[in-house]
């Protein structure tokens, strides 16, 4: 039940970050409902779908089906200049479809203009400055009229010929020129039925003579917001009918015009308007070709487009004309008549290409139709990005206030990647374009924000860590916890710890000697030095009471050597207050001795105190011990003792056991000690010295007065004895003497005062 109210309150504490999150998803819903569009996002959708056709476009294969005849800078050189004689155009037509067998010819080229025949022109002129002729000239110039109208001869050619003509649409209602080609149906013939189509003005067609002899079909594309052409409609609306592509004409024509019939999607409304597809249907014909809203069909790039990209073959009109091409080459082939000449003006702005010859724009759409390669985003994807748009950014706002930062990054490349590739099977494999970019841009904006909350947290974190603890412990301590947080709290915990307290022997004497501004200075140099060193022995400074210190080790850094670094700082302190004498005698200032006492044992650690005041400290019995160690260090002559458990947490050191004690507070006895060095640093006199010292206490405690009194003066002014511990004992002995203790004794001094 614990640990479920734990994580419950890490929830909760998280909630900020997760409502973040849920904003984050709610704007990438509201852009899936189209209800705030974003150019970013259509943009990177994009760019993804472009990268997708590069690809696939690198390693073209060569599509003998169709070839295009290309009106290129060779043909304009050996021609003429465009636009040519419709003569020239009729041979080109003659030469393809009656000499190499094309199975249709369309023409990526609008004739929207009659050619004028220059003998006509100067007849015209005549007649109109020789009124007196003007009926005998009249009746000549419509005897030879058929002799050179050029459009009629070209129109001839065309009316017996598989040819489809291109013509263009737009939306100036006003521009309508040409003639449009009969419609594929009328509106009227759907019934309640509607189509989403695209639906246009206006149109720039060829002269009318030209377009009722052939097939017509237009060549709009359609142009995306960043001006590249990814998509045709293969149906577009004019008025009340609806009228096919040049690529769609084109193929029907080689095909032998099958029908065309709109297939709806069963179980939807009439008025629905989406096609499912476009079925292409005759005795000898069953092509289904699917469309998207609008009855698009986006481009299949083969290749990178061009003469030399190896996705068709392209020969020059020139060639053709000069009759060098052999029927092998053009039989039962489709074949678009178009330019890549760059001052006709016939380059798109295509993924594979910015300047890619529109006649392969439309050769790659028929060749999709004939290859059924379809690459289509189907009516479900609105609803099927609606739901994982919703999942991803629901699991994500959840997980990622949770998480630490390396699964953060983890889950956030997991998603990224389980996104790009899931969509790129259903690209790849099923012919699937499922917008990708809006999911993407979600696991960014979640894991960004995360990151960014997080780091300001951490940095807040750190701030508060080194608000809480700076005064307590090292700089370098405090940028240790700052590098992880969340490690490290001032929440109340029992642990093995060592305490320090020191004090100033004999500072009411001292004080009296100093003038205030004097004694405000010798004060703060002696625990300026002092603290210095129990911070650089990794130790926590908890408070100065007066002119005493307390300190300990072990917290809120733990650390296995913290009585080990208790007991050389309190050593350190002692070394440094010979060296602050020396100071304090330079200035004429009394000198002063301290007392330190350390001991290690299981303590209370953490924020503790009122509401009024609070303060991050120790307590416990191992607490109260301790600051009763520094009182008895005067007793004993000695400038450090530390309690037992101190003693044996730190085996490198040689201790000196003083005596058996009984302090205030306490029933137990515990013995004390005081350091005499590293072990690997004492002399073996040293050594032998405190072996005669132990058998000392053993004689001691055993009443056997005389021994103890001789080993006692045999060790008068050695490393474990002073004038004090030695006149202690001396005294202690004769004492004893005159007063024996009883049988039970079992040396322990009693001390009743702090």
């Amino acid at each position: 039940m614990s640990k479920l109210i734990k994580s419950w309150r890490k929830i909760a504490g998280k909630a900020f970050r997760i409502g973040v999150g849920f904003s984050f998803t709610a704007v990438a819903l509201l852009h899936v409902l189209g209800f705030a569009p974003s150019e970013v996002v259509k943009r990177l959708d994009y760019l993804v779908y472009d990268v997708r056709l590069r690809a696939e476009a690198q390693l073209p294969e060569l599509d003998p089906r169709i070839v295009i005849v290309d009106i290129d800078e060779q043909s304009l050189s050996e021609v003429g200049r465009w636009p040519w004689s419709r003569d020239v155009v009729a041979k080109l037509v003659v030469e393809l479809t009656d000499r190499l067998g094309a199975a249709a010819v369309g023409f990526d080229i609008v004739f929207a203009e009659p050619q004028q025949s220059d003998a006509l022109l100067a007849l015209d002129t005549i007649i109109e400055n020789k009124p007196a002729l003007r009926s005998q000239l009249q009746e000549m110039r419509s005897g030879i009229q058929a002799q050179f109208d050029r459009d009629a001869q070209l129109a001839q050619v065309l009316a017996d010929r598989p040819v489809v003509l291109g013509y263009y649409l737009n939306q100036d209602p006003t521009a309508l020129s040409g003639a449009l080609p009969p419609a594929l149906f009328k509106k009227s013939q759907l019934g309640e039925l509607t189509l989403d189509s695209t639906s246009w003005q206006g149109y720039g067609g060829n002269i009318p003579v030209l377009q009722k002899n052939a097939e017509g079909g237009y060549f709009n594309p359609i142009v995306d917001e960043d001006g590249t052409v990814r998509s045709i409609p293969l149906l577009a609306q004019f008025n009340d009918a609806y009228y096919q592509s040049f690529a769609l004409g084109t193929l029907r024509r080689a095909l032998g015009n099958p029908q065309v019939i709109p297939v709806f999607p069963e179980g939807v409304p009439d008025d629905y308007g989406a096609v499912e597809l476009i079925a292409l249907r005759s005795p000898e014909v069953e092509l289904d070709i699917p469309v998207e809203r609008g009855l698009l069909t986006r481009v299949h790039f083969r290749a990178k487009g061009g003469p030399n990209a190896g996705g068709y073959r392209y020969v020059s009109a020139a060639d053709v004309l000069a009759g060098t091409l052999k029927p092998e080459d053009i039989e039962g082939r489709i074949v678009l008549i178009g330019t890549t000449a760059p001052g006709l003006l016939d380059l798109r702005s295509t993924p594979v290409n910015p300047a890619y010859p529109g006649v392969e724009v439309h050769a790659n759409v028929i060749s999709g139709m004939l290859d059924s390669i379809y690459k289509l985003r189907p009516e479900y994807s609105q609803g099927l990005l609606f739901i994982t748009v919703l999942a991803v950014g629901f699991v994500l706002s959840v997980m990622m206030p949770i998480l630490s930062a390396t699964w953060s990054l983890l889950v956030a490349l997991a998603v990224l990647v389980a996104s790009v590739a899931v969509n790129s099977l259903l690209y790849f494999q099923a012919g699937l374009v499922l917008p990708v970019a809006v999911v993407l841009l979600l696991v960014l904006a979640i894991f960004m924000f995360d990151v960014a909350y997080g780091y300001l947290a951490e940095s807040r974190s750190k701030r508060q860590m080194v608000d809480l603890f700076g005064e307590y412990v090292a700089p370098e301590l405090v940028s240790e916890m700052a590098a992880d947080p969340t490690r490290y709290s001032m929440e109340g915990e029992s642990r093995e710890l060592t305490v320090l307290f020191s004090d100033v022997r004999g500072f009411t004497t001292i004080s009296e000697s100093l003038k205030p501004n004097e004694l405000r200075e010798y004060i703060n140099e002696y625990l300026t030095v002092m603290s210095e060193i129990i911070r650089s022995h990794r130790g926590t400074l908890d408070k100065y009471i007066g002119d005493a210190i307390m300190a300990f080790w072990g917290a809120p850094i733990a650390d296995a050597e913290h009585a080990e670094l208790a007991t050389k700082a309190a050593i350190a302190m002692q070394e440094e207050a010979v060296r602050l004498n020396e100071r304090l005698l330079a200035r004429n200032w009394p000198t002063l001795a301290i007392g330190v006492g350390v001991n290690t044992g299981q303590m209370r650690v953490g924020d503790m105190g009122s509401k009024i005041r609070r303060a991050y400290t120790v307590m416990g019995d191992a607490v109260n011990l301790g600051s009763r160690l520094e009182g008895i260090t005067k007793t004993y002559g000695v400038g450090v003792i530390v309690g037992p458990q101190t003693k044996a947490a730190v085996p490198g050191m040689v201790f000196q056991e003083l005596d058996a004690v009984k302090v205030k507070g306490k029933n137990e006895p515990v013995s004390i000690y005081a350091p005499l060095g590293e072990r690997t640093v004492l002399t073996q006199a040293s050594l032998d010295q405190l072996e005669q010292w132990n058998r000392f206490l053993k004689a001691f405690r055993a009443q056997q007065w005389l021994p103890a009194r001789e080993q006692l003066a045999g060790l008068q002014g050695s490393l474990v004895t002073n004038p004090t511990l030695h006149a202690l004992y001396e005294n202690r002995i004769a004492y004893f003497e005159l007063n024996p203790p009883p049988d039970n004794w079992d040396g322990v001094t009693q001390f009743d005062t702090k």
